[in-house]
């Protein structure tokens, strides 16, 4: 017969561990990065770390000051230094395994751009009233009722 399962000790962390490791990564793949001398990721910024349940893989989200055209150059950059991003988390971060990187560029920031773009453009702005037309609204027998 085995002996029963020991209870897990009470964790005095407020949020989950998978959350610690993003947060853990993500300020050693910044670091790394800007030890990294190449000119293609020099204005890099890594946005979010999306770590899985099990810890094995992480997706790397960036994004840049070069949009969307430069996303090919810097996806083809931290490819070819994966390896080194890789082992210097590797070496800094405290767990048992470490998470397999992967990179994708940031489209939620790109989205809220364009969002915006949209929403300031004058093509898309309805027509304001005249100052006019507001004042006969007020007085007009719907109004009252």
């Amino acid at each position: 017969m085995s002996k029963p399962r020991r209870p897990s000790a009470p964790t005095t962390h407020r949020y989950p561990r998978t959350a610690r490791l993003s947060e853990s990564l993500r300020e050693v793949i910044a670091d790394e990065l800007m030890r990294i001398d190449d000119e293609r990721l020099s204005l890099v910024t890594v946005t979010l770390i999306d770590v899985d349940p099990e810890m094995n893989r992480a997706i790397v989200f960036f994004d840049s000051l070069a949009g969307e055209d430069g996303d090919a150059e810097i996806l083809g950059a931290l490819g070819e230094h994966r390896v080194r991003i890789q082992g210097s988390v590797a070496r800094q971060v405290r767990s048992k395994k470490t998470p397999i990187l992967s990179f994708k560029p940031d489209e939620s920031i790109r989205a809220a751009e364009r969002i915006e773009r949209i929403l300031h453009d004058q093509a898309t702005l309805p027509a304001r009233p005249v100052a006019g037309d507001a004042e006969q609204d007020d007085t007009s027998p719907d109004s009252r009722a």
